[in-house]
C-alpha cells in the first residue's frame, strides 16, 4: 500500500469556497505530515494566492493550477457539460484521468460532478451507473448508506451493482472486515416493498455473489446500524439523509432549550458537559464527511457543499483512505460474477 498520494482539489466548488476549502486543505496538512505528496488547487489563482498565505501549513504542499472558469452550484448537469471545459471541478478530475493525481475532491455542483466523472473517467465495466456513498453515524461507528443522490430512478440490478460498490466502500472506509449488507424496504418481510426492491433482494440472494446480504431492513435500522451497508435508490437515500440530518440539528436545539431553562438543568448541562460534547461529535455531519462517487473508472469524493473547512478536511481524509487501498480490485470478482449471472438468466 503506497502512503503517499496526491490529491486533486476543486477549490472554487461548493456554498463557502474557496475559504473553507483552504481552511480544510490546512487543517488536513496539519495532521497529514509524510501522507500526502502534493495537493493540487484547482481555481483562480488571485483570489487563491492571499488564502495560502494565512494557512502555512496548506501552502507547504500545495500547487496551484489556476483556471478562471468554475462550476456554480446552481448549474443544471446539461449547462455543466457544455461550458465545464477548462473549469476548475473539470481540471481537478482531469488530473486523476492524466495519472497525475490519484483521487479528486469537491464541494461543487454534485449533479456536474457526476456527469464531468463520467465523461472524462468513464465507468467501472460490469457497472452502469454510479452512486454516492454516505457515511451515517450508528452505535458501533459509522454505516455506508447509498445512493444518496445520483441516481433517482434505479434498476434492481443497479441497486445490486450498489451493494457490490456500498460493500467494498464500507470495508476500506470504515475497516470492516465482513460488512453486511441491507436493502432498505418498507419492512422486512419478503412480501414488503416494490417489484424493485423484491427483484433485488431475488438477485443478491441467488447470484453466487461473495456478500454478507442480510436482506430487508426499516428507515429506522439505518441509525441503529442493523447493517454495516444500506442500499437504496438516490431518490430515497437522498431524502433520507436530509431528513435525518434536519432531525439531529432540531434534537440538539430542544436539548439545549431544555437544558438552559432552569438553574438547575444549567448546573447539570455543566456537570455533563463531557457526555454532550460526546454526543456532539458523533451527530456532528461534519465528522463523516466525504462520500465516493462509486463505480467511476477513477476516484472522486464528494464533500457536502455547505460544510466548513473541519468538514472538508474529513473528505480529504476520506479521499486519502481510500486512494491507498486496492478498491478496484476488491469490487471486481462480485461484479465478474454478477455479470455472469445476468448473462446467464438472460438466455
Amino acid at each position: 500500500m503506497n502512503n503517499l498520494v496526491c490529491l486533486s482539489v476543486d477549490a472554487m466548488g461548493g456554498d463557502h469556497a474557496p475559504q473553507a476549502i483552504v481552511d480544510g486543505v490546512d487543517i488536513f496538512a496539519r495532521q497529514a505530515t509524510g501522507k500526502v505528496s502534493k495537493i493540487l488547487l484547482h481555481g483562480q489563482q488571485e483570489v487563491l494566492l492571499p488564502l495560502l498565505a494565512a494557512a502555512p501549513d496548506a501552502a507547504s504542499i500545495c500547487e496551484i493550477r489556476h483556471t478562471d472558469s468554475y462550476v456554480s452550484m446552481t448549474d443544471k448537469p446539461s449547462q455543466a457539460i457544455r461550458r465545464a471545459r477548462g473549469s476548475s471541478m473539470w481540471n481537478a478530475i482531469l488530473a486523476v484521468k492524466k495519472g497525475e493525481a490519484d483521487v479528486a475532491i469537491s464541494a461543487g455542483n454534485t449533479g456536474a460532478l457526476m456527469v464531468l466523472g463520467k465523461v472524462l473517467l468513464g465507468m467501472v465495466k460490469n457497472v452502469h451507473r454510479p452512486a454516492i456513498a454516505a457515511s451515517w453515524p450508528s452505535p458501533d461507528g459509522y454505516s455506508v448508506v447509498l445512493d444518496v443522490g445520483a441516481n433517482v430512478v434505479c434498476t434492481a440490478p443497479q441497486l445490486v451493482e450498489f451493494a457490490i460498490l456500498g460493500e467494498a466502500f464500507s470495508r476500506i472506509a470504515h475497516q470492516k472486515a465482513s460488512p453486511s449488507v441491507g436493502l432498505l424496504n418498507v419492512g422486512t418481510e419478503d412480501v414488503k416493498g416494490n417489484d424493485i426492491v423484491r427483484e433485488a433482494d431475488r438477485l443478491l440472494r441467488g447470484a453466487g455473489l461473495e456478500l454478507n446480504y442480510a436482506g430487508f431492513v426499516e428507515g429506522n435500522d439505518v441509525s441503529l446500524g442493523r447493517t454495516d451497508v444500506v442500499v437504496t435508490d438516490g431518490f430515497t437515500g437522498n431524502v433520507a439523509l436530509k431528513a435525518a440530518e434536519g432531525t439531529a440539528k432540531l434534537a440538539a436545539y430542544v436539548l439545549k432549550e431544555s437544558l438552559m431553562s432552569s438553574p438547575m438543568n444549567r448546573l447539570g448541562a455543566f456537570l455533563s458537559q463531557g457526555a454532550f460534547r460526546k454526543l456532539k461529535d458523533k451527530m456532528d455531519p461534519r465528522n463523516g464527511n466525504g462520500g465516493l462517487f462509486l463505480g467511476l473508472g477513477g476516484l472522486v469524493v464528494k464533500s457536502h457543499g455547505n460544510t466548513d473547512g473541519e468538514g472538508f478536511a474529513n473528505a480529504l481524509r476520506v479521499a486519502r483512505r481510500i486512494s491507498a487501498a486496492n478498491y478496484m480490485d476488491i469490487i471486481q470478482q462480485n461484479l465478474e460474477q454478477f455479470a455472469k449471472h445476468q448473462k446467464l438468466e438472460n438466455q
